[in-house]
């Protein structure tokens, strides 16, 4: 017998938080430590591997690592938004940037569910206990417990 198909969650890329998430009563909101991650930017269209999936990127999209060596795209679009060179890094080149205290929504998932990111091509895959994060840019995303734990701190 199949289980059917997993919880799909839809990234809007449009500013704002999502209903699925803010509006369960089980979510939390969260503010971004400000740590420090390497970023180069993509010179052509290439594919990211992260934890939870295969990411399509485009010219100029953000490639970082993060402290536990994971991967993941940012687009350059939303960039500055997240994240701040820190010297002698100049902005929009490759080298050391600080993430910004940002506030996120999030909610523990009790079980599996996937992301379909606003390009309507990548998808991640979660497990129990992942997070899934709004971002409140209309970008979702999936977060590993250790990986919230050392990231964010719920407010």
């Amino acid at each position: 017998m199949s289980a059917g198909p997993l919880p799909l969650f839809h990234s809007r890329a449009q500013p704002g938080s999502s209903s699925p998430v803010s509006s369960d009563p089980r979510h939390i909101v969260a503010r971004k430590l400000v740590r420090e991650i390497d970023v180069y930017f993509a010179d052509g269209p290439c594919v990211v591997r992260t934890h939870e999936g295969v990411v399509h990127a485009r010219p100029g999209d953000a490639i970082i690592t993060g402290i536990a060596g994971e991967h993941w795209r940012v687009s350059r679009e939303r960039f500055a938004e997240k994240y701040r060179p820190v010297p002698p890094t100049v902005a929009g080149h490759a080298g050391r940037y600080a993430s910004l205290p940002n506030r996120i929504t999030g909610l523990r998932m009790s079980g599996p569910f996937e992301v379909l990111l606003a390009d309507d091509v990548s998808r991640l895959s979660g497990r129990a206990g992942d997070w899934l994060v709004d971002y409140g840019d209309g970008s979702l995303g999936i977060v590993s417990p250790a990986i919230f734990a050392t990231t964010y701190e719920i407010v």
